[in-house]
């Protein structure tokens, strides 16, 4: 073998040398390639893994916390039903004493009626059609069943309220009169419960009512002014002020 022969052969062997290590460098490259992308996809994979994970840890944080909202809702509607079972049974019981107080309540109204009547009856005689009216007004509501038993005592105790006020206060109201033995229309001045005068309308006539006799009494013309006056205050054409009325004096036995 000569001396160039012996170097083409080095060549040959170092070419195919460098072929074989480029072929095994590729396969290297190529099996790394993919050894990342299956790595990579296993990345992700883990990546949704742990997205899940975390997603369903709040979902039981959110559970764990609306079931401990649920506990505490649910003692404390425990307690309410409790409280209402207790309210039903003393509603209950309240029930059986308003069908004793009902029974008991409706004859204490007819005797406060009755004892109203007679109170009129004996009464000062102002306005006798209007508080005659309210009194049948209440016989007739006695006998009714659309009206509650609480609504029939109100009204009870409203008529009795109007009769106080009529003691306090001052009023002027036309009516008839019998006047010199003839009904003439008269002004009516009454002064709570201490005085009612009637005056004719041409004012020439007076009378008051006495307490002892149930009887109208005659007034002179001295007591005219004052009459006048009391009517005017009566019906709000003068500012209140002192006026002068006869009041018969109970005789002393």
């Amino acid at each position: 073998m000569n001396k160039w022969h012996g170097l083409v052969i080095v060549s040959s062997l170092l070419a195919m040398s460098a072929n074989i290590a480029a072929d095994e460098l590729k396969t290297v490259v190529d099996k790394s390639t993919v050894i990342n992308q299956s790595a990579a996809t296993s990345q992700k994979k883990v990546d949704r893994l742990a997205e899940q994970i975390q997603t369903k840890l709040q979902q039981f944080k959110s559970v764990n916390k609306e079931a401990e909202g649920l506990k505490v809702y649910n003692a404390q509607m425990k307690r309410q039903i409790e409280n209402q079972l207790v309210e039903m049974q003393r509603l209950g019981d309240s029930m059986d004493q308003v069908t004793i107080i009902e029974r008991q309540i409706t004859p204490l109204m007819m005797r406060m009626i009755a004892g109203l009547e007679e109170f009129v009856s004996l009464d000062v005689p102002f306005l006798p059609e209007e508080r005659s009216k309210r009194i049948a007004s209440l016989h007739e509501m006695m006998d009714r069943t659309d009206v509650a038993v609480s609504e029939k005592f109100r009204r009870v105790l409203e008529a009795y309220q109007v009769e106080v006020d009529y003691g306090r206060t001052i009023e002027s109201y036309a009516g008839n009169a019998l006047v010199n033995h003839q009904e003439q229309e008269v002004n009516y001045l009454r002064i709570g419960r201490v005085a009612l005068v009637f005056q004719s309308r041409d004012k020439q006539n007076m009378g008051i009512w006495d307490r002892q006799t149930n009887s109208w009494l005659e007034l002179d013309s001295s007591y005219r002014t004052q009459v006048s006056k009391g009517l005017r205050m009566a019906q709000k054409q003068l500012a209140p002020d002192m006026i002068l009325v006869p009041v018969p004096v109970a005789s002393a036995e």
